[in-house]
């Protein structure tokens, strides 16, 4: 329904409440076109402080109108359609009786009231104005702020005094002296100078005096003790026996072995070989394996059999080993 001048007219499709989803509109898109009458606009306008009375306001679309827009987008027409469940022609020509009677209330000086939007009408010079209402935000960012008023907030300026800053006092001396005052300030001063020195060399004999002692003391002590250590080291009393430690020498055996055989008739061929090429050979009896080891020599000491087996393996077999026995 639609208000002219406090007087309500009921379109053919009243029901229809086209000022309704012009406002739904708002919310989501930034321009509303109304074929053939013109089109809403919307604009962030952010929060804004009123000094004057102290007022907050949130950030929120501003909306106004221009007259020149009045192409069919299919924006507001396919919106009714949907909402009233009828054809997008259909709603088409609803928006456009709608129309018609805004352009008869405007040409008849009635001024056109859109809830929540805001009012339609023709100045004096013919132009159609919009006023935009103040009741709601389309700003959906801003869903749930409200303008308020804030108290005056007092500000009070604390002056910072100087620091006081402490001054000795100034002790005036007089520019003249007698002379005989003079003379006597020259003895004074020539006395203490005599008795600094004098204190000066006493200190310096009293601490010679002390070093002398104190190193008499020290060699009289070190004297005693000497005395000691020689008495404990050669007039002992009651000495102990001496205690005889037997030591038992291991020996041990260092082989190089050439192969291990579970035949004793191979374990002899590779003898054989061994010797044939100049080597002290020796067979082991069967170890704990059933193997008989064939060796390329033994030795009784480690380093000769290091030495032995480096040469072994640079000139006869990379698998010899040793094996150390005692």
């Amino acid at each position: 329904m639609i208000k002219f001048c406090g007087h309500t007219l009921i379109s053919n499709f009243a029901v229809m409440k086209m000022e309704h989803y012009i406002a739904q509109l708002l919310y989501r898109y930034q321009c509303v076109t109304v074929p053939g009458f013109g089109a809403f606009l919307t604009e962030i306008q952010p929060a804004q402080l009123v000094e004057s009375t102290n007022t907050f306001y949130p950030p929120k679309k501003v909306v106004s109108f221009n007259a020149n827009l009045k192409n069919n987008d299919g924006l507001l027409a396919t919106h009714i359609a949907q909402a009233e469940k009828v054809a997008y022609e259909m709603a088409v020509q609803n928006i456009s009786k709608e129309v018609s009677l805004w352009k008869n209330a405007l040409l008849n000086q009635q001024n056109i009231v859109l809830n929540a939007v805001g009012t339609l009408h023709l100045n004096t010079s013919g132009t159609l104005s919009f006023e935009a209402s103040s009741q709601v935000n389309f700003n959906t960012a801003s869903f749930g702020l409200n303008s308020f008023v804030s108290p005056l907030v007092q500000r009070e300026i604390i002056e910072k005094m100087p620091e006081a800053v402490a001054t000795e006092p100034i002790v005036l001396v007089p520019e003249t002296v007698t002379a005989s005052r003079t003379s006597y300030l020259k003895y004074a001063a020539i006395f203490i100078l005599a008795l600094t020195a004098a204190g000066s060399v006493g200190y310096k004999m009293y601490n010679d005096q002390m070093d002398q002692e104190l190193r008499f003391v020290q060699t009289e002590v070190q004297k005693d003790v000497q005395n000691k250590i020689q008495e404990a080291t050669f007039f002992i009393e009651n000495p102990l026996p001496n205690v005889t430690l037997t030591v038992k020498e291991e020996k041990k055996a260092y082989h190089i072995v050439a192969g291990a055989f579970s035949s004793e008739a191979n374990a002899a061929k590779q003898l054989k070989i061994l010797e044939a090429k100049g080597f002290k050979g020796k067979i082991l009896g069967r170890n704990k394996y059933g193997l008989v080891p064939v060796l390329y020599g033994s030795y009784s000491t480690y380093a000769e059999s290091q030495e032995a087996l480096k040469a072994i393996h640079r000139t006869e077999s990379r698998e010899a080993w040793l094996l150390i026995k005692d």
